[in-house]
């Protein structure tokens, strides 16, 4: 598969699942940042993130063996640079979850504008010169594999019906990507809230680039929201959430990247086998 195959298939399945609901052409988070589109895809260092550690390890593999990509999940480059451009879809997830569009779109206009800010003085191109220096193809897919994390989580709440907030923990903990987590010390975790309390409506937070608004907390308990299920919670966001009457489930930042990125690779490879190498906080789990 040509490297701009590869690309545009990740686009796609990213789509497919985009809380959206409409096709989107292109993710801020995700691109080719460097390399020829032209480029045979057969073996791929894959990695939650890629940076210039990683980028030497990947120039060793090639030098003994073979390798066609790096592939990172968070961006690095212009990609990471326009993370704040992909935060709009969180607008959506609330409209789901009760918050009026006025409302879902006011929230967000700020909290973009702050992600923004937090980026600008990043040296974003730190990564990507080094691939360039080495001449090793690299890319980064944030929000496509993201949006299949919180597909797959969204669903997997519907049909287990959890009860108590501890059952969300179980459940998490029946998938490789969590179980393996676990035994790393770094399972899914009850941070907010009696485990033994009900569930009540689980607002799942999982992709969208980054954390949402703080305000929008408050948001969707008025909208019956009872229980959170995110992949991690700043300080920030911790502070603020903690004064209200939600409880909070960590699945875990890793591990549901991690998954995220499985559950597309495993897409993918219904068109074509590919080897991968894992690095970088990710194992490869096939569901195929």
């Amino acid at each position: 598969m040509k490297l701009s195959d590869f690309y545009a298939s990740l686009v796609k399945a990213g789509s497919d699942l985009d809380p959206r609901c409409r096709k989107i052409s292109s993710y801020a988070d995700t691109a080719i940042l460097y390399g020829s589109a032209d480029t045979q895809v057969n073996k791929i260092l894959v990695g939650i993130d890629i940076e210039v550690g990683e980028l030497l390890l990947a120039d060793k593999i090639r030098r003994e063996s073979s390798l066609d990509l790096v592939l990172s999940h968070h961006p690095e480059g212009k990609a990471w640079a326009a993370l704040y451009d992909v935060m709009q879809l969180q607008v959506d997830l609330l409209i789901k979850a009760g918050v009026s569009r006025r409302a879902a779109e006011g929230m967000l206009v700020e909290r973009k504008r702050e992600v923004e800010r937090k980026l600008l003085p990043n040296n974003h191109t730190r990564a990507v010169d080094a691939a360039r220096l080495l001449d090793l193809p690299f890319a980064c897919c944030h929000t496509p594999a993201d949006n299949h994390a919180s597909f797959f989580i969204e669903k997997l709440m519907r049909d287990a019906r959890p009860k108590k907030v501890a059952d969300i923990v179980d459940i998490l903990l029946a998938e490789p990507e969590y179980k393996h987590a676990q035994e790393q010390s770094a399972g899914p975790k009850v941070i907010l809230g009696n485990p033994k309390r009900a569930v009540g409506k689980v607002f799942v937070e999982m992709t969208g680039g980054t954390e949402g608004p703080k305000e929008a907390f408050d948001s969707l308990y008025k909208n019956g929201v009872r229980t959170i299920v995110s992949m991690h919670l700043s300080e920030e966001h911790f502070r603020k959430i903690k004064d209200g009457d939600l409880n909070v489930v960590i699945a875990g930042h890793i591990s549901s990247d991690t998954l995220g990125l499985n559950l597309i690779l495993d897409k993918l490879e219904k068109k074509e086998k590919f080897s991968i190498i894992s690095c970088s906080g990710f194992t490869r789990f096939s569901r195929n």
